[in-house]
């Protein structure tokens, strides 16, 4: 019967393997979401020198311009998402990642993740941080017609401020 037991934790500790998975995947969504947002930047770039260089004035043009490179920051801090979910999927469930060991004993900080909580928390902070950025970007692109507007856009800026302040504050001692 010991032979059968052996057996079957041997199997069930070798199908956390299956979390090869969810790391290919996930890196592959962060090549896609960074070849992404480099295409945009690119394209942002392209058109902001067709519109100098032909002497153009678009209406909103400045607010365009950021609010598409805000854009592509959304999605490079997506793909760091995904690429932190591979990195700590891989660290909790395979091996640590020898390479990523800087010198004698020290390891990277980014991938020092030894809990699926340090993963959850290194996540959410990126998450918040791409919220964060889609707001800013909607804000940029708004117009404001009365005083009202614009009281609700600095304490709305300033919740945010507030919210990272302590969001910065958490896990440190």
């Amino acid at each position: 019967m010991k032979w059968l037991e052996q057996s079957f934790e041997g199997s069930l500790w070798a199908t956390r393997f299956m979390v090869l998975l969810a790391v290919i995947f996930g890196l592959v969504g962060a090549i896609a979401l960074f070849v992404v947002a480099s295409f945009d930047i690119y394209a942002v770039a392209v058109h902001v020198i067709d519109v100098y260089m032909n002497h153009l004035h678009p209406e909103k043009f400045h607010e365009k311009v950021v609010g598409d490179i805000i854009g592509a920051v959304d999605l490079y801090l997506i793909g760091v998402v995904m690429l932190l979910f591979s990195f700590g999927l891989y660290e909790l469930f395979i091996s640590e990642i020898d390479v990523a060991k800087m010198e004698e004993g020290k390891t990277n900080k980014i991938l020092s993740i030894h809990s699926l909580d340090q993963l959850k928390d290194k996540i959410s902070k990126v998450i918040v941080m791409v919220l964060v950025v889609g707001f800013f970007k909607k804000v940029g692109l708004a117009d404001y017609t009365a005083p009202l507007e614009l009281l609700y856009l600095a304490l709305s800026i300033t919740a945010v401020s507030v919210g990272l302040y302590f969001l910065s504050k958490v896990g440190k001692h």
